[in-house]
């Protein structure tokens, strides 16, 4: 390259000029990428000159090349003596004789000389390049002519050639913008697809800076790397570019990557770059991210709406997933009369109902998103008007757009909602409610998708608050039915205290079949119940309902604690089967089909029956926990009863354990509710329970007190039901028990014995009444019984007088006729007493009636009435 002149330098304006013109390192040229070579050739046609540029691209150093013949110096070797003249090209066709010459000169580097190892340089004889060579006329100061040469290996000027051809096709044919940057970061030119992309001619882009058709912010980013290539030549990839395009409403979005242009020396020229519009790509990546963001809110949603059957509780789970993932404020509606547990409240069909608000949620600001003139609160009732958006999506059950009017929300909201969705609830095809998703200014408008996801997002919640709604209508319908099984208050019994304590499952929970209960038996005897039936729900409830009343109507008849079990097993496995028939491979197992297995009801059952007057308590269980005992001085302890089967197992056998109890014993009889949850284990609970019921005598309401209090009741898992009985017995003079032989002056005695014990138990207004009835129950046992006959009287809250005998026909009541002379008694005894019956005995049988004790509000029955009345 040439060097800067020394003259070149100084302080003149004509210095200036100079040093711009004269440079050490001009921008890149094409001299950078073809060397050429230059020799002079003097009067005589022999070298003269010989540059090191000449030397370094034929091979032939300037000691070997100087004074000698040009075609000798370049020739191959051997082409010397094919009688051409050596120096004819060059001295006849040009130069020496005045004229310019251009022509292509084979050569072989080396000249085919001997190298100065003294080896050779041709290879094989055959040239090794072609050169074009310029030829020019010159004058020595001498005035002779002489000559200029100029070389150039074709080779390199056939790539350039290439290279400029390949380089224009990629340039001007590429979909791509190419355009390139000087130095001063003007554009020195650009490709078709570039000035497309940016909407002006090629032409109109030379000499422009980013400023020209980018905006202002955009061109100094573009600017800045630009210039950061340029000076690092590091490169920098896709830049984002946002700005107009002349002709187009869209403003577009170009990807940029630049790298540093270098000349053939390596100096750095100027910056090329690379664009693509990628507008559309960018919408649909946009698109494609807001499909994967409502994706993901929608599983979101599916996670954590519904996991409440609380209303108030899905309404606010809605709202924390909505809010601030999809818009900044929200709130959710619900009818009232739903709420209420109504089916179809008036005014639903028309949105004029009232609703109540039930959940707000705001990213922005704790003012609630208003319905009318001032804002609503949560929990407040209110109307939308008829005319209203919200009115009318609740009408038409399709999502309104909620104009803004300014100072519709109050001036905490007023002056920041710009977008806001009314949005109703609907599940099962019927409306339950309305939610509103607001967006504020500076946040996207909602749009079609957004609009779909927020009715997809309200359909999910309704789905579920109606779910909780149908559920909280069926828990409210078990528990009324569950309770109205329960024995009313505290139950009373002949020889026992009774205290017991019912607790159901928190409202979150189903309803169980957990029940207890308390059945008076003849002969002051009282069946103890506590049951569980497996399962939740009303179904469960049903269920517990259908052994109760079996339950009751099995101790009517006086039955053994083990075929009340055995009876209900057959109950149990019968439920839930068309019809409630048998199947007739119960006491098989493959005898229930598969199919048939959810219909399966099973429960847990423990009966006992205490005498007052033995103390004796008689005990069956089929598969419950087993009752605790609490003697005065000693822990409580569990009793050893066999535990048997679930009932509805079907063809299970049940076992009796006799028990005999001291006067002041406590029998507690429970369920699993109150000794097993998530946080102990049972084994746990029952050491806690026997421990609290371990302790000093204290009354019977305050042992329920402390056992709930000391015990994990609170758990709200299961129901709970606490049966405790303090066993008092009938004192030996509340007892009248005589033995008569069977034969007619029995029944004189009988009544002697009656008219002889009622007055000392102060009972004389009930003495003729109950030696007419004595009277006739002995004369049945004289007539249709056998072997001896037995007479009771117990004195409790009732008179019971019980005659026994060894027979087994059961007595049954008819109406005699008015010609009969007997066949009346019967019907004396159901007129005359409270109740009366019979029942079976493992010796026999016993026939009985209870008479009310006379006070001055009912006075005992008028015999003589009775007798007058049969005729």
């Amino acid at each position: 390259m040439s060097e800067k002149p020394a003259g070149a330098a100084g302080g003149s304006a004509q210095g200036s000029r100079a040093a711009e013109m004269w440079q050490n390192n001009p921008p890149g040229s094409l001299y950078d990428y073809i060397r050429v070579a230059s020799f002079s050739l003097g009067p005589d046609g022999r070298i003269e000159q010989w540059s090191e540029r000449a030397a370094e691209l034929f091979g032939i150093t300037a000691r070997q090349a100087v004074g000698k013949d040009p075609l000798e110096v370049l020739a191959p070797a051997g082409a010397h003596g094919r009688g051409r003249r050596p120096t004819a090209p060059f001295l006849a066709e040009g130069g020496l004789d005045g004229r310019e010459w251009t022509g292509l000169i084979p050569y072989q580097r080396g000249g085919g000389h001997d190298t100065p190892d003294g080896g050779s340089a041709t290879v094989g004889g055959e040239p090794s390049g072609l050169a074009e060579i310029y030829v020019m006329p010159t004058q020595n100061e001498r005035g002779q002519r002489a000559a200029l040469c100029v070389a150039v290996d074709v080779r390199a000027l056939r790539g350039i050639e290439t290279d400029i051809a390949a380089s224009e096709a990629v340039f001007g044919q590429s979909p791509l913008g190419f355009f390139f940057f000087g130095t001063d970061l003007t554009l020195l030119r650009v490709n078709e697809s570039f000035a497309q992309a940016f909407g002006r001619p090629a032409d109109w882009h030379r000499g422009r800076t980013p400023h020209d058709f980018l905006p202002r912010g955009e061109a100094e980013r573009l600017t800045a790397a630009l210039r950061q290539v340029l000076d690092t030549g590091k490169p920098v990839s896709d830049i984002q570019l946002v700005g107009p395009v002349p002709g187009h409403a869209e403003r577009r979005r170009w990807s940029v990557s630049l790298y540093r242009l270098h000349s053939g020396s390596g100096r750095p020229i100027g910056v090329a770059a690379l664009a693509t519009d990628v507008t559309g790509r960018r919408r649909a990546e946009r698109e494609a991210a807001g499909v994967r963001r409502n994706l993901a809110l929608l599983n979101e949603a599916g996670a954590r709406i519904g996991n409440s059957l609380d209303l108030e509780t899905t309404a606010r789970e809605l709202l924390d997933v909505a809010v601030p993932q999809f818009c900044d404020l929200a709130s959710v509606d619900l009818y009232q009369g739903l709420l209420a547990g109504d089916e179809a409240p008036p005014g639903l069909a028309d949105g004029s109902a009232e609703l109540r608000r039930v959940a707000y949620a705001s990213a922005v600001s704790g003012a609630p998103v208003a319905g009318g003139e001032k804002p609503v609160q949560v929990g407040e009732v209110h109307r939308y008007a008829f005319h209203s958006p919200c009115a009318a999506a609740l009408r038409t059950a399709q999502v309104q757009v909620v104009p803004r009017r300014e100072g519709e929300d109050g001036p905490e909201l007023g002056a920041v909602v710009q977008s806001t969705l009314a949005v109703p609830m609907v599940a099962r095809d019927t409306v339950v409610g309305l939610a509103q998703f607001s967006r504020t200014k500076g946040s996207e408008p909602f749009g079609e998708r957004d609009t779909a996801l927020a009715v997809e997002l309200a359909a999910r919640a309704a789905v579920c608050i109606d779910n909780a709604r149908l559920y909280r209508r069926e828990h409210e319908r078990a528990v009324i039915l569950q309770r109205s099984l329960l024995p009313p208050g505290d139950p009373e019994a002949a020889g026992l205290e009774i205290a017991c304590r019912y607790l159901p499952a928190n409202a979150a929970t189903e309803v169980g079949g957990d029940w207890f209960d308390v059945i008076e038996l003849p002969g002051h005897r009282t069946a103890l119940v506590v049951g569980d039936v497996m399962g939740r729900g009303l179904r469960a409830a049903v269920a517990m309902g259908e052994l109760r009343t079996a339950v009751r109507t099995l101790a009517m008849l006086d039955l053994e604690p083990a075929e009340v079990l055995s009876a209900l097993d057959e109950i149990a496995h019968g439920l839930g089967r068309p019809g409630g028939k048998q199947s007739s491979t119960r006491g098989v197992r493959g005898g229930v089909r598969a199919a048939d297995l959810s219909e399966v009801y099973l429960a847990t059952c423990v009966y006992a029956v205490y005498d007052p007057v033995t103390r004796r308590c008689t005990i069956a269980n089929a598969g419950h926990l087993p009752p605790v005992l609490v003697e005065a001085g000693r822990p409580a302890e569990l009793l050893d009863v066999q535990p048997g089967m679930p009932l509805g197992v079907g063809g299970e056998l049940f076992e009796e354990t006799v028990v005999e109890l001291p006067d002041g014993a406590l029998l507690a009889l429970y369920t699993d509710g109150l000794v097993e949850s998530r946080d102990h284990a049972l084994d746990e609970g029952l050491e806690a329970f026997r421990e609290a019921l371990t302790g000093p005598s204290r009354p019977l309401e305050e042992v329920c007190e402390h056992v709930l209090g000391a015990l994990d009741t609170h758990h709200g898992e299961d129901d709970i039901a606490l049966l405790m009985a303090r066993l008092r017995g009938l004192p030996d003079e509340h007892v009248g028990d005589w033995t008569l032989p069977a034969e007619p002056r029995s029944v004189a005695r009988a009544r002697e014995l009656a008219r002889e014990q009622l007055p000392q138990w102060g009972l004389d207004n009930l003495v003729d009444t109950t030696e007419l009835l004595v009277s006739e129950l002995v004369t049945n046992a004289l007539r249709y019984g056998e072997g001896e006959i037995r007479l009771r009287l117990l004195l409790d809250r009732t008179l019971v007088c019980e005659v026994w005998d060894g027979g087994l026909v059961q007595p049954r009541r008819r109406r005699a006729r008015d010609t009969d002379e007997g066949g009346r008694g019967l019907q004396l005894v159901g007129m005359l007493s409270a109740a009366w019956g019979s029942r079976r005995t493992p010796h026999g049988k016993t026939v009985w009636f209870e008479l009310a004790l006379p006070d001055g509000e009912f006075p005992a029955p008028d015999a003589v009435e009775a007798l007058l009345s049969l005729y």
